[in-house]
C-alpha cells in the first residue's frame, strides 16, 4: 500500500499534462500511485495518460464515458485510491521538487493527522509566481495538531482542494464527495475541515497552480459561474450541530461574499447580460444567512444596495484606480522636480566637507562595502559626519546610534545638496544632482561574473527590468570605482563607459575576511545555533535571469542534507543563504522555511552581513554567486554547482567560464555534487591547487586594509598611499603592499 495516492482529473490539458505527471513521478520520494481520470477529454490527453501507464506501473488510468467536471472526476478516482493519504492535483498543475518528501516527513512528525494543509503558488502564463492567501497562518499553527474550533483562522486559507493531504480512511469514513458543477472546492473544504479531529500545517510550497488564460474552465464567461451560489448554499445549510468553530456560519457567509464579488469583478467571468442577476442572487444569499440583522462587513456593504448602486461604485473604483496610476506618475515626477529644486536652492551654499552620505543595497541598511568605509571613517576621520540613506521600512533594523535619513525625504534632499562625499554600492537615484567638488565613490557589489551595465544591451533575457541608459546616466556621477582585481577593473570600464577613475583598493567589506583569525566565525556560529565542532556547509545560490522573479529550485535541500549526513556524519550543519533579492518573495516557501523549523538546515538569508555568514562556513557550495570571489580570501574549500551553466550564459552572459576557471571542484549534476562530498574530494589537494590559482587572480588587491585606504585617500586627502601589490598565484595570507601617489 503506497503512502500517497495522487488523483489527477484531466480535461483539455494536453499541453501541460506531461509536466504535471513528471512532477509527480520524478519526485525523490517514490512511494506513491497516480490515479489519472480522463474526463472524456477531446484533445488527446487520454493517449498521453495511457503512454505513461505503459511505462510506469504506479500510474493507473480511468477513462470516463462522458464529461462530468473536475469534482465528479475526482470522485471517480477515490474508490481506486489505496494510499494512506490522498492528494488532488489538477492536470495542468505541478508538484514542486521535494514536495512529497516534505509531506511525508511532516505527516510522520504530526502522527498522521486527518488533514495536512500546505502552501502553494499561482503560476502565471508570463512566468511570474505569486503566493496566495495569508501564508503566516501556516507557521502560526505550530508543530502540533488542532481542530478548527481550536484554530479557526485556518478557515482564512484558500479553500482549494489541492493545498491539502487527506487521510484516506478519514475521507472514506465520513463519505466526503464533491458535488456537481463549478466552484466545487468550498462544499468539499469546509465539511472536511469541520469534521477533522486532527489538522496539521506545513509551511512549504508544494504545488504550483497554473493560472489559466481566458478559455480555461473558470476564466470563461458563462452562466456556469452561477453554480457558486449553490455550492455555498450546501455549506451554509449544514445543521447547527456541525462541528465547526463558534460563529462558523458567519465566517462561511463572508467567504461566500468575497468569492462571489471577486467573480463579479472579473470582466471575463459572468456574461454581461447576466451580471445584474448574479449580483442579486449573491445579495439574497448573504441576507438569508444574516438573520440577526447585524451590520455587514465593510467590504460587503455593497450587497445591501441595489445593482445600480454596485455598478456605479464599481465604475468609480475603476476611475480612481486609473487616476491613482496617473497620480503615482505625477507624484514621482513632482518628487524629482522638488529634489532638483532643493539642489538648485542649495547649490548657492558651499559643500560641507564634513558630511558624507552612505547607501548600500539600494538603501537597505548599513551593509557591505559602504558599511566598512563608514566604520573606518568613524575611526580615522571622526570630524566627517556620516549619515545613512535608508528606506523607511528598514529603519527599525539599523544598529543603535546610526544617524540616518529616509530616502526621498526633505531631510535627505537637504543633505544630498551639500554633502561632500557619497559612498554607495548601487547607483544613486537620477534626481540627485552631481555638484562640482563632491566626491562620489562607487564600491560595486563584488567581482562581476555575469554581465552588467552596457553589456546587458546584447542580452535581452537579462535586460528584464533594467533601464541601461538610466544606469549609465547615474554612473556618470561616479568619481572613483573601487576594484579588488584587474578583472573587475577591465569589466567596469567596459560595462560603464563613464569618466570615473578606477582605484585598486581592494574590497572594503573583505577586510574582515582577510584579517579573520582561526576563531573569526565563532560569534556568528553561536548566533546561528551551530554546535561546537560541526563542519559548516554554506549553500549560497544566486538568482536566474531566465526565470521571472529570479528563483529556480536547483537543489532538493532535504535530499542534500541527508546525503551530507551520510558523507560528513552527524557533526555537520547545512546553512543556506538565498540572494537578497529573493528574501521577501516566495523562495523560502519551497522548503527552506520548513526545513529550518525542523532543524534540518539553518536559514541565514536574513543575516544582514554576508561576510559574517562566510566566516562561519568551512566550505562554500555555490553556482554563479559573486560570494565565491569574496569567500576565496578565507582560503577554504569551494564547490561550484553548475548544472545549468549554458542557460545562465545564454540568458545573462558571463565574463568568464567559471567551470573552466574554477575556485575548486565543479559539479555539473547533483550526482556529481553528492559524490564530491561522499568521496572527500571537496577538500583534496586538487581543490587546494585550484583555489590558490583563483585567489591569485581575483583576490589580488585584498590585503585587509581596503577601507582604511579609501578613507585616507579620498576623505583625508593623503597623496601617498600604500596599495596592495598584485597577489601571485598560490600565495597565501594577506598580500604585500606598495606605495603610490594619487594624481
Amino acid at each position: 500500500m503506497p503512502r500517497f495516492s495522487v488523483i489527477v482529473p484531466v480535461y483539455e490539458v494536453r499541453g501541460f499534462l506531461r509536466p504535471c505527471l513528471d512532477s509527480v513521478l520524478e519526485q525523490s520520494y517514490r512511494d506513491l500511485e497516480v490515479i489519472a481520470v480522463n474526463d472524456c477529454s477531446p484533445d488527446g490527453s487520454g493517449a498521453i495518460l495511457d503512454a505513461y501507464a505503459g511505462r510506469d506501473p504506479r500510474v493507473r488510468v480511468l477513462h470516463l464515458p462522458a464529461n462530468v467536471g473536475p469534482g465528479r472526476a475526482r470522485n471517480a478516482g477515490l474508490p481506486y485510491a489505496t494510499g494512506d493519504f490522498v492528494l488532488f492535483l489538477d492536470g495542468d498543475d505541478t508538484l514542486t521538487p521535494g514536495a512529497l518528501r516534505a509531506l511525508a516527513d511532516r505527516l510522520a512528525e504530526a502522527g498522521d493527522p486527518d488533514v495536512l494543509v500546505f502552501d502553494h503558488v499561482r503560476a502565471h502564463a508570463w512566468g511570474e509566481t505569486r503566493q496566495a492567501g495569508p501564508v503566516p497562518l501556516l507557521a502560526e499553527a505550530g508543530a502540533g495538531t488542532f481542530t478548527v474550533a481550536e484554530h479557526p483562522r485556518v478557515l482564512d486559507l484558500p479553500t482549494v482542494v489541492w493545498n491539502k493531504a487527506y487521510r484516506r480512511e478519514f475521507v472514506e469514513t465520513h463519505g466526503f464527495r464533491f458535488p456537481p458543477g463549478h466552484h466545487e472546492d468550498a462544499p468539499w473544504t469546509f465539511p472536511v475541515l469541520f469534521g477533522a479531529g486532527r489538522i496539521a500545517t506545513l509551511d512549504r510550497i508544494c504545488v504550483a497552480h497554473r493560472q489559466r488564460r481566458p478559455g480555461g474552465l473558470l476564466s470563461t464567461a458563462s452562466r456556469g459561474h452561477f453554480d457558486v451560489h449553490g455550492q455555498y448554499e450546501r455549506v451554509l445549510g449544514l445543521p447547527d450541530s456541525c462541528p465547526g468553530p463558534p460563529g462558523w456560519r458567519a465566517l462561511v457567509r463572508n467567504r461566500m461574499a468575497e468569492h462571489c464579488l471577486s467573480v463579479l469583478a472579473e470582466p471575463d467571468r459572468v456574461p454581461s447580460g447576466d451580471r445584474a442577476e448574479f449580483f442579486r442572487r449573491t445579495a439574497a444569499l448573504y441576507r438569508k444567512y444574516r438573520p440577526d440583522g447585524g451590520p455587514a462587513a465593510p467590504g460587503h456593504r455593497v450587497l445591501e444596495g441595489g445593482w445600480a448602486a454596485y455598478r456605479a461604485r464599481h465604475r468609480a473604483t475603476r476611475v480612481r484606480t486609473a487616476l491613482g496610476v496617473r497620480g503615482e506618475r505625477w507624484r514621482a515626477a513632482g518628487a524629482e522636480l522638488v529634489g532638483r529644486g532643493w539642489s538648485l536652492a542649495h547649490e548657492r551654499l558651499p559643500l560641507d566637507p564634513g558630511l558624507a552620505l552612505y547607501s548600500a543595497g539600494a538603501h537597505r541598511g548599513v551593509l557591505g562595502d559602504p558599511a566598512a568605509v563608514y566604520q573606518a571613517a568613524r575611526d580615522l576621520a571622526p570630524h566627517i559626519r556620516g549619515v545613512w540613506v535608508v528606506r523607511p521600512e528598514r529603519v527599525a533594523a539599523l544598529p543603535p546610534g546610526v544617524e540616518y535619513v529616509t530616502s526621498d525625504s526633505a531631510a535627505y534632499r537637504r543633505l544630498a545638496a551639500r554633502a561632500a562625499y557619497f559612498v554607495a554600492d548601487t547607483p544613486w537615484p537620477g534626481a540627485l544632482t552631481k555638484r562640482p567638488g563632491s566626491v562620489h565613490v562607487h564600491t560595486h557589489r563584488g567581482t562581476p561574473l555575469t554581465f552588467m551595465g552596457a553589456d546587458l544591451l546584447h542580452r535581452p533575457g537579462a535586460r528584464l527590468g533594467a533601464d541601461v541608459p538610466e544606469l549609465l546616466r547615474r554612473a556618470d556621477h561616479w568619481d572613483h570605482s573601487l576594484v579588488a582585481n584587474r578583472h573587475s577593473e577591465l569589466v567596469w570600464s567596459r560595462a560603464y563607459p563613464c569618466g570615473f577613475t578606477s582605484l585598486r583598493t581592494g574590497s572594503p567589506r573583505n577586510d574582515v575576511l582577510v584579517n579573520a583569525g582561526p576563531d573569526g566565525g565563532a560569534r556568528i556560529r553561536a548566533r546561528l545555533g551551530v554546535p561546537a565542532g560541526h563542519t559548516v556547509v554554506l549553500y549560497a545560490p544566486t538568482v536566474r535571469d531566465y526565470r521571472r522573479g529570479g528563483h529556480v529550485e536547483r537543489l532538493d535541500l532535504a535530499r542534500f542534507a541527508a546525503d551530507l549526513r551520510r558523507s560528513l556524519g552527524e557533526a555537520h550543519t547545512l546553512v543556506v543563504r538565498l540572494h537578497p533579492s529573493l528574501a521577501d518573495g516566495p523562495a523560502r516557501g519551497f522548503g527552506l522555511a520548513e526545513l529550518h523549523r525542523r532543524g534540518v538546515v539553518v536559514d541565514a538569508t536574513d543575516e544582514p552581513h554576508a561576510e559574517e555568514v562566510m566566516l562561519a562556513a568551512d566550505v562554500l557550495v555555490t553556482d554563479y554567486s559573486a560570494l565565491m570571489f569574496d569567500y576565496a580570501n578565507l582560503d577554504r574549500p569551494i564547490v561550484v554547482y553548475a548544472d545549468d551553466r549554458d542557460a545562465v550564459a545564454a540568458s545573462r552572459g558571463v565574463y568568464l567560464d567559471i567551470t573552466a576557471d574554477p575556485p575548486g571542484h565543479v559539479a555539473r549534476s547533483y550526482r556529481e555534487l553528492a559524490w564530491l562530498f561522499d568521496s572527500g574530494q571537496w577538500r583534496d589537494g586538487e581543490s587546494a591547487r585550484l583555489r590558490a590559482g583563483f585567489r591569485g587572480r581575483y583576490c589580488e588587491f585584498d590585503d585587509g586594509r581596503a577601507a582604511e585606504r579609501v578613507v585616507r585617500t579620498l576623505m583625508l586627502g593623503e597623496r601617498t598611499v600604500t596599495v596592495p601589490a598584485p597577489r601571485t598565484a598560490g600565495a597565501a595570507g594577506p598580500v604585500a603592499s606598495q606605495g603610490f601617489v594619487l594624481s
